[in-house]
């Protein structure tokens, strides 16, 4: 569990009890664990699970000031001072992945147990290597093929973002005969009819989860509801008060930051960008219906990476030797029961392995048969990326040259 992505970490102090004296660190949180290490130190001081704490409060004293107290189920209290960027936005940030892990409690999962047939799993890799080898440089050439799509997307979404742009210019808000309206009439009244299509469903909300976010330049945190609806994003207060909606068009992109942190912004000439940070222990499940929704507008960064589709289907993710043994493929195949057919029954017989050791046989055996079955999908993969990437060339240069037309217009 040490290995975990911090979701979010601050600088601050912690009371040592035994020593009765703070100490400088930095208090670190986890999708399911907090965790305190003091400056310039290899270890933790304080780790414990989330579903462990039975309260978390504000408080202070004539001797501690703004701290926040964090009270375990065996009476164990933890004090945090000095908390940056303010007491508040740490309070609401550990508040919120309390509560939820209270709502819906994951239980620890043990380690991934380890190979117990090391002999007969050496006679099966010498294969699989091979096999590797002769696929590795067609994995290669689908991550090329990523690449391209990847900027191809980003260039449709920066396009998609210069035609809103002129179309404000074209037609600018101060100039009073500009625009259509008839235009404009239309799109008041569809205002004015959102509220009561929204209430009788007409909208289309996905799902709402509970969030703690900000709203730049300011970067308290407060608690909140994250709307996704089919055509929009919607930011509420704790007390469902409506604070922004993003048009699905006018999301101009959308990070990623980690599995539990996003930023969407809207840019606008002349005026500050609209930008959001949203932060929720629900968001891994929310991620890809808005990688779905705005995949050309949506980039992961590297901590949120494995929460992508794209990268969980990329070739890289299936060509290197350290292939994943327990996928669900694999996992059906193991449970279903053991290998039909004389042949593999007489070897197991022989070696007189434990059923661990043949299920991990199995196993290694099923990765093979994998492999070479992904190397046949990742050919016809690539046949479809080659009609998109020649597609989407198309669209661009036809888009290039419309937007270069009504630039000159402007001039």
């Amino acid at each position: 569990m040490n290995r975990e992505v911090p979701v979010q970490s601050w600088p601050c102090s912690y009371y040592l009890n035994i020593e009765r004296r703070w100490v400088p660190g930095r208090l670190s949180l986890t999708p399911t664990h907090l965790r305190f290490r003091e400056d310039n130190a290899e270890t933790f001081s304080v780790d414990f699970h989330l579903s462990s704490i039975s309260e978390i409060k504000k408080e202070s004293s004539s001797y501690i000031f703004s701290s926040i107290t964090v009270l375990e189920k065996d009476n164990a209290k933890h004090w945090f001072s000095s908390l940056q960027p303010n007491r508040s936005a740490v309070f609401n940030v550990l508040e919120h992945f309390w509560r939820e892990q209270l709502l819906s409690p994951r239980g620890e999962q043990g380690e991934a147990k380890t190979s117990k047939g090391k002999e007969l799993i050496n006679i099966a890799t010498g294969s699989q290597k091979r096999l590797e080898d002769t696929t590795r440089v067609l994995h290669h050439q689908g991550e090329q093929f990523d690449n391209v799509m990847k900027d191809l997307n980003k260039i449709e979404a920066d396009m998609a973002t210069a035609n809103r742009m002129l179309s404000v210019l074209e037609a600018p808000v101060w100039w009073p005969f500009s625009g259509n309206p008839l235009k404009r009439f239309t799109s008041t009244a569809s205002k004015e009819t959102s509220a009561s299509d929204r209430h009788h469903g007409k909208e289309g909300v996905i799902v709402t989860i509970p969030i703690v976010f900000s709203h730049h330049p300011d970067h308290s945190l407060k608690p909140g509801k994250l709307t996704v609806l089919l055509s929009a994003l919607e930011i509420a207060d704790c007390h469902f008060r409506l604070l922004h909606r993003y048009e699905r068009q006018d999301v101009d992109d959308l990070r990623a930051i980690t599995g539990h942190e996003i930023a969407v912004r809207q840019r606008f000439i002349g005026k500050p960008d609209i930008t959001y940070r949203i932060i929720s222990a629900k968001l891994p499940d929310v991620l890809p219906l808005l990688e779905l929704q705005y995949g050309k507008k949506m980039e992961f960064l590297e901590e949120a990476a494995m929460f992508s589709e794209k990268w969980r289907n990329s070739p890289s993710d299936r060509g290197s030797p350290g292939w994943q043994t327990d996928s669900w493929l694999l996992d059906t195949i193991v449970r279903s029961g053991p290998i039909a057919g004389d042949q593999a029954e007489a070897v197991i017989q022989d070696q007189e392995v434990s059923e661990s050791e043949a299920q991990e046989l199995r196993k290694i055996l099923m990765k093979l048969k994998s492999i070479a079955l992904e190397a046949e999908s990742e050919l016809e993969l690539q046949d479809e990326a080659l009609d998109e990437i020649t597609s989407s060339v198309d669209r661009s240069v036809f888009s290039i040259d419309k937007q270069t037309r009504r630039m000159r217009k402007l001039l």
